[in-house]
């Protein structure tokens, strides 16, 4: 099953993924300073992902390509992967209209490993 994975970065800001059913990653969200904050970008991500006019598709430095999915004001809610090709990307998007609607919301403890100073 999809689902919304909520967690807490490096720099403990709140952060959420979508798994799709076979658990890859296909978008992960901004840094939300809250919990609730970061709930409502899952909100909106479900709300937008049936609008194509709200995704943008990009190129990254090294050629590959990658979409945002954009809120109405324009500010980016998630970005996806990299994609080696259009065909890829596509159905990237179309994994992400699928998989958002239904998908649960659950909170993953993530812990970071601290290096040590030698």
């Amino acid at each position: 099953m999809s689902k919304f994975e909520i967690f807490r970065d490096k720099k403990d800001s709140f952060r959420f993924r979508l798994l799709a059913d076979n658990g890859q990653n296909i978008l992960t969200s901004q840094a939300y300073s809250s919990k609730a904050a970061c709930i409502n970008g899952i909100k909106s991500v479900i709300r937008h992902s049936q609008n194509e006019s709200d995704f943008e598709e990009l190129l990254s430095r090294d050629g590959r390509l990658y979409f945002s999915l954009k809120a109405k004001n324009g500010l980016v809610i998630a970005t996806s992967q990299l994609y080696a090709s259009q065909q890829s990307l596509d159905q990237g998007i179309a994994s992400v209209k699928k998989n958002a609607l239904f998908a649960e919301i659950v909170e993953i403890k993530v812990q970071f490993l601290k290096q040590a100073r030698g």
